[in-house]
């Protein structure tokens, strides 16, 4: 189980100026915007604007803070007023973004097409959570082993594994369980906790 704290992370701002970006993780380690498999950060949004298209890359969208925002994807609305209710969509698609009421904060998932799939959850009070392979039941849509992003949006999150605690996450802190030989984790959460079920195609992840 790997620690990622949000303390530290670098913002980086956004080429229209609508915001900054900070990264949680990314697959393979180190990997920039042209290469990445899948890609976890979450999004300070100020102002209404277009988003910069990105074509073969799947996204997932989960307000985590604010009032809500519409995103308009291709012409078509889409209100989300609700905190926490992923939305994907594709990021080839002309989209533009619309704050309800003030700025927000989003969580965002990208996957390269054909190379990386995910399921995002939004977890309440306590449950177990585990690495595992998609023919088990997880992410679909690539053919290599699975990984689990852990992400506090709401209040503390606490991770145990064989009963030992390992980790108290404080908000927009995060925890990765990765490798073939990952431990399932018990999870309990005051508030909310995205659980993200992550898996690229190839040779393990990490």
């Amino acid at each position: 189980m790997r620690i990622l704290r949000a303390e530290g992370r670098s913002a980086m701002p956004w080429s229209n100026g609508g915001g900054v970006t900070r990264e949680i993780a990314v697959h393979p380690p180190g990997a920039g915007w042209d290469v990445f498999a899948w890609r976890v950060s979450l999004a300070d949004v100020t102002r209404d604007g277009p988003y910069s298209p990105l074509p073969g890359v799947r996204r997932i969208l989960t307000v985590v803070d604010g009032a809500g925002l519409e995103l308009t994807v291709d012409g078509a609305p889409h209100l989300l007023p609700d905190r926490c209710r992923p939305f994907a969509f594709p990021g080839a698609a002309a989209t533009d973004s619309r704050l309800l009421d003030g700025p927000v904060v989003n969580l965002n998932v990208m996957l390269r097409e054909g190379r990386a799939a995910a399921a995002v959850e939004m977890a309440r009070g306590s449950r177990v959570v585990w690495p595992r392979r998609p023919a088990d039941g997880g992410a679909e849509g690539a053919g290599g082993p699975q990984e689990v992003l852990v992400v506090a949006v709401e209040g503390r999150t606490r991770l145990a594994e064989d009963g030992a605690h390992r980790a108290q996450l404080e908000r927009f802190d995060a925890a990765l369980l990765t490798g073939p030989d990952a431990a399932a984790a018990d999870l309990w959460t005051d508030g909310t906790a995205a659980v993200i079920a992550l898996s690229a195609a190839g040779p393990d992840p990490l």
